[in-house]
């Protein structure tokens, strides 16, 4: 039975095998990857889904985050962005930013950066409510090592640091104060915790610029209590810091009685900083075309040049939608409950 198979197959082939090659030629040129990228704008999604409060208030419209789609660049990809309008080619060299890291260091990065949004936005979004929230510990973890620093140490992006040369790491201030009071080429050990293992390594004091440095970042995530209590329901692929505003309004409007969306779509993008400043964020561009696409009423932007990018790219290609533009999260919240009583939906 399986030799009648087999010499069907092999017949078959043979009577075809030109037929068969121009298509797995074809296939082969339709998805074999070009050293390009393509960034095409996005869409958006509920921030409400990701957030659980116990006991929260209901809303009529939707907080949503805005996001950039990428493109792997094949012989396709790269043909359409010469014609579809929204679609920008990147070569693979301007578009990596450093080809040395690894997998493994930029997926803890945005981890890590994900992490500190959320609680930045939990933070800024309790206090403006006036609900409790106390900061239990503070952990400090390895964000970035520079090349150098990798020749010599085996520390890892994600690490958490314990102690510098027997002093606990309690304030990252008093870390930088005594590194400068040691000389170039000093070295300065450090017990560092991975998963549920204590290791040791040492930094080099390096000097650039009257400033002194040991060659890597640290981010800081602490622990915490809320009340009411709160649950962040993001997905493995989902990181980064961009949406920390717009989540931050979605904790504050669960966390209080007034509905500030008043049945609008709104989306926004911008990163949020513990005192509730909003920074700039990359991809404005795809991220506004992604709301309107999306059709939302207000799109929330940091002020600067992200603002400026959108109102230009608004009235360039008359967008329907209007824009907000962020500095401060208690300034927004003002603004998104002006505009919000002024366009509310009726039922």
């Amino acid at each position: 039975m399986l030799k009648k198979v087999y010499e069907n197959i092999k017949g078959y082939i043979k009577e075809n095998h030109r037929e068969l090659i121009l298509i797995l030629s074809f296939y082969v040129a339709m998805t074999y990857p070009l050293p390009y990228f393509i960034l095409v704008s996005g869409g958006t999604i509920d921030v409400s889904d990701r957030v659980e409060i116990e006991n929260s208030y209901e809303q009529k419209g939707s907080f949503n985050l805005a996001y950039v789609n990428e493109l792997r660049g094949t012989l396709p990809t790269v043909l359409l962005s010469y014609v579809i309008p929204n679609w920008t080619l990147y070569e693979e060299s301007d578009y990596v930013i450093d080809e040395t890291e690894d997998v493994h260091d930029i997926a803890e990065r945005d981890r890590l950066s994900l992490i500190e949004s959320q609680q930045n936005s939990a933070k800024v979004a309790y206090l403006a409510a006036k609900k409790d929230f106390t900061i239990k510990e503070s952990g400090y973890y390895v964000f970035y090592i520079y090349d150098f620093v990798k020749e010599y140490s085996d520390l890892r992006v994600g690490d958490r640091l314990l102690s510098y040369d027997g002093n606990q790491i309690s304030d990252i201030e008093k870390y930088r104060e005594y590194i400068n009071t040691k000389n170039v080429d000093d070295e300065i050990e450090l017990v560092y915790k991975r998963g549920d293992k204590e290791k040791k390594t040492k930094l080099r004091v390096y000097e650039e610029d009257g400033s002194k440095y040991t060659g890597i970042m640290i981010t800081t995530i602490y622990d915490y209590v809320t009340t009411p209590p709160i649950k962040f329901n993001f997905s493995k692929n989902e990181s980064g810091s961009s949406g920390g505003l717009t989540l931050a309004l979605a904790i504050y409007n669960k966390l209080t009685a007034t509905d500030i969306t008043r049945g609008l779509k709104i989306v926004g993008t911008g990163t949020i900083e513990q005192d509730g400043t909003v920074g700039e964020i990359g991809g404005v561009e795809y991220k506004l075309k992604g709301a309107v696409k999306s059709k939302a009423d207000v799109f929330i932007v940091p002020t600067g040049d992200n603002y400026k990018e959108a109102k230009k790219l608004k009235e360039k290609y008359n967008y329907k939608i209007d824009l907000i533009e962020a500095t401060t999260f208690e300034e927004t919240l003002v603004k998104l409950d002006n505009y919000t009583k002024n366009h509310q939906k009726s039922n």
